[in-house]
């Protein structure tokens, strides 16, 4: 583990954290597989390739499922609500379910052939498949919380719809963004708040929610989980520019492939200095001719480089960590077991430092 956790998370080892993810995997994985064979033909076996359970002939895969975070995190914020962790798993499964209904539009929108080292669902099945799959998902999640039928399934559905809006929100500002020469700094932060922080703060708040805890309590593990979204996608802004496509399962420079203005380019914008205008008059000539995709590598090399020397890698990195400091100090809001606290604050470690 980083220094960065040391403080408060010292007793939770990097195996620890792994741990916890994967019994979150564990105990999700059977509930969120028997509410996809809900689904119709053949939307319910487009989806099992998309979690990596088939292959593309429909023979039996043993895909990873993404770091499994919000599933752990639902499990634990129901312990720290003094429920068990089980209690929390139809929360765990319902993020899970819209997680990857955005997951499906997301790439059929930027084009992304790849995820998880794997084609994806739109390049293998068709963007009709990878649509109506995402909206199936959606509508399952809900079904999955409502069905338990008790006041806390209606609050967490509640904060389950509203989170949703914001990440599409989030979405149609990242497009939006794409088009405009110029994003602010705090405009992108509000993106990313949306599109990232919405839905890990309600993963970190539905299993309390399902536990009985109070609006209160829920509401400061919703800022835990909030400000740990964008400590997650200030990494993953990282990882879209300079990530180890082996490790990514990306393109390389795949960010600056889809002119997308993440934190590392809003903040190299925004610093001043040469490298800062050189880049700016790059981005503004993309603007005036968004259709040309004539870039060769060497092209997005320096790009990158130029991004790199105006200060936006070394700024999203320290963003990183101070979106982390304010994840940790939130759940000082809350009274829980110190075991519970310990574990949230590996967690938000483990999401600052993860590699890929």
């Amino acid at each position: 583990m980083s220094a960065i956790g040391a403080t408060r998370g010292e007793n939770v080892t990097a195996d620890g954290v792994i741990a916890l993810l994967e019994n979150g995997r564990i105990l999700t994985t059977p509930v969120l597989r028997a509410a996809v064979a809900r689904l119709a033909p053949p939307m319910d076996t487009v989806a099992s390739y998309h979690f990596g359970w088939i292959d593309q002939t429909g023979r039996p895969a043993d895909g990873d499922g993404g770091k499994a975070v919000r599933p752990a995190l639902a499990l634990l914020t129901a312990e720290a609500a003094g429920a068990p962790a089980e209690t929390g798993i139809p929360g765990a499964v319902a993020v899970e379910l819209v997680h990857n209904f955005s997951l499906l539009h997301d790439d059929l929108i930027d084009g992304d052939e790849q995820r998880r080292h794997r084609d994806t669902v739109w390049k293998v099945h068709g963007p009709a498949q990878a649509i109506l799959v995402g909206d199936a998902l959606f509508a399952l999640a809900n079904e999955v919380l409502l069905e338990q039928g008790t006041p806390e399934a209606g609050r967490a559905t509640r904060r389950l719809t509203a989170a949703t809006r914001k990440l599409i929100d989030g979405q149609a500002q990242d497009i939006t963004f794409e088009h405009l020469e110029r994003v602010s700094v705090q405009e992108c932060l509000d993106m990313e708040g949306n599109k990232t922080g919405s839905l890990l703060a309600c993963a970190a708040s539905i299993g309390a929610v399902l536990g009985g805890a109070s609006e209160a309590d829920a509401d400061a593990l919703e800022e835990y989980g909030y400000h740990l979204g964008l400590a997650f996608q200030a990494v993953d802004d990282l990882l879209g520019i300079w990530g180890d496509p082996a490790s990514t399962g990306k393109q390389t420079w795949s960010d600056l492939r889809q002119r997308k203005k993440s934190l590392p380019v809003v903040a190299a914008l925004a610093a001043g200095g040469p490298a800062s205008e050189r880049l700016g008059e790059l981005l503004a000539a993309d603007a005036k001719n968004p259709e040309n995709d004539a870039f060769n590598e060497e092209e997005f090399a320096m790009r990158a480089a130029l991004i790199e020397e105006a200060g936006g890698r070394e700024w999203t990195s320290q963003e990183a960590r101070r979106q982390y400091a304010t994840a940790v100090a939130a759940l000082d809001k809350m009274d829980m077991p110190e075991e519970i606290n310990r574990k949230l604050v590996g967690l938000a470690d483990f999401v600052v430092v993860r590699e890929k």
